[in-house]
């Protein structure tokens, strides 16, 4: 088989019948990038001859009789996460030369369970954007079409698994920053119920690595597979030992159900505050359609839905109010102070929530939670949503220093940039667990994804429902 583009599953089934080693998987993905990533860029940090050296371990371990949930299987980490004797810079200048010296808790999970972790991953800036660029390692492509964008944060992860640079990725998400990579450029990932993993040393440059509960952001698994998915997360999941005082295994409940017929589902594809291009809508219905081929309950309304508007208002405020609070706004609070009392625009709300006061970011908080109980409610009559992660496929770059100002083409018409974040918050700002799944390709033929929204605290579910789309819809198709 093609070894470059296995999953991990096949690579390990592989590696106990004894067809392959390590090292030769190893091998096989620093050939290839070092022959293909130039074009692409999705490796910026080469951690090559540890990966070798662990290589051999893993194949000394797995001889003597051990074994390990990723023993052995190459794999590689976002730029953010700490890892001892490599550079976390998150993009940013300052930090070039900055080198942890102690893994993530993530990382070390992963180590512990065998993994061979191969380099690191490109990001934005601070992890800002929706796409992968910055001065000190330059731009992430999408392996599809190096004109456009792989997507942010994790856009070097989603590039690095399209194409075959490692089996497996570590990733993050705030603004969706593990879905919309995986939509933009044809892979697999999954967004946690908000603490699922723990997210020590997943921290910008010098700052404590602490077990701090962080609004919003998750980490997360990227793959080539859905299986995969929950293999990585499996590894991931659980608090950190540092709140417990010892390593707790995290019990999460059985998907609700086995077969497609079972799964009541309801279906999205339009947001009262920006509209979805032809080619998203066409990933949405060939779901659907599968959905409804097998039997599934699927319905395209509910009024137990909570509201789309108001939810994406409310999670524009805690994203913006949270982005800045490190940041200088000075140059801002002119144009926020000139912004008219009537005008309740999203895109007022957006510049709004860089000046909240704690008062006003409690207010929100409160509003959150009446939604979180919206939801419970929900999914005691669903067991899912799908909907879109962005209104479109991959755009071309875009590096406006000013992002404000940066404009989307929907179907040939501009909206504001940041807009399109408004489908990821659909499940960020609750903090339920979503998983971003292929769903075919656009007439450009560029990669389209959708994500499958499930009960917070039972990510099982969502993943299992991708398990089942995957052998109804193709999943990961390689270039």
């Amino acid at each position: 088989m093609d070894w470059d583009f296995g999953s991990a599953e096949e690579l390990l089934d592989a590696l106990r019948a004894g067809d392959v080693t390590s090292v030769e998987l190893v091998e096989g993905v620093i050939a290839r990038i070092e022959r293909e990533d130039e074009a692409v860029n999705a490796v910026c940090v080469r951690d090559f001859e540890r990966a070798r050296a662990d290589a051999e371990l893993a194949d000394q371990t797995r001889a003597r009789g051990e074994e390990r949930p990723l023993l052995g299987i190459p794999v590689t980490v976002k730029e953010c996460y700490n890892m001892a004797g490599l550079p976390t810079t998150w993009g940013m200048p300052e930090y070039a030369d900055y080198m942890p010296t102690e893994d993530a808790v993530a990382v070390a999970r992963l180590k512990a369970a065998g993994a061979v972790v191969v380099g690191k991953t490109n990001v934005p800036l601070g992890l800002q954007d929706i796409q992968t660029f910055n001065e000190i390692y330059g731009t992430t492509n999408n392996p599809w079409d190096h004109d456009r964008t792989s997507g942010g944060s994790s856009g070097g992860s989603a590039a690095a698994l399209a194409s075959g640079f490692g089996a497996l990725s570590l990733g993050s998400d705030l603004a969706g920053s593990l879905r919309t990579p995986a939509h933009f450029c044809g892979v697999y990932a999954h967004k946690p119920t908000i603490g699922l993993a723990a997210n020590r040393g997943m921290v910008p440059p010098t700052a404590p690595a602490l077990p701090i509960d962080l609004d919003l952001a998750v980490v997360g698994p990227m793959a080539r597979s859905a299986r995969d998915l929950t293999l990585l997360l499996d590894v991931m999941a659980g608090p950190d030992p540092l709140t417990l005082g010892v390593a707790h295994e995290l019990k999460l409940p059985p998907a609700r159900h086995e077969r497609l017929s079972d799964f009541r589902v309801l279906v999205l594809d339009e947001h009262p505050l920006i509209p979805t291009s032809s080619a998203v809508r066409e990933g949405v219905r060939r779901v659907a359609d599968a959905l409804v081929g097998n039997s599934a309950h699927v319905v395209h309304d509910s009024p137990l839905l909570p509201d789309l508007a108001e939810a994406g208002t409310l999670y524009i405020q805690l994203l913006f109010s949270g982005a800045v609070a490190h940041f200088p706004i000075e140059e801002l609070e002119d144009r926020i102070a000139g912004l008219s009392a009537d005008d309740q625009s999203f895109a007022a709300a957006q510049l709004r929530a860089m000046v909240f006061s704690h008062h006003d970011w409690m207010q929100a908080n409160y509003r959150r939670e009446l939604h979180r109980h919206g939801w419970r409610q929900f999914f005691a009559e669903f067991d899912a949503v799908v909907c879109p992660i962005t209104p479109t496929p991959a755009f071309p770059h875009d590096h406006d220093p000013n992002a404000l100002e940066r404009k989307l083409d929907i179907d040939g018409v501009e909206y504001p940039y940041f807009d399109q974040l408004v489908w990821a918050g659909l499940a960020t700002m609750p903090g339920l667990p979503a998983t971003a799944i292929p769903a075919g390709r656009s007439p450009e033929g560029l990669p389209v994804g959708v994500q499958l929204i499930g009960p917070m605290y039972e990510d099982r579910t969502p993943l299992r429902l991708a398990e089942l789309l995957e052998e109804e819809l193709g999943g990961f198709q390689a270039l």
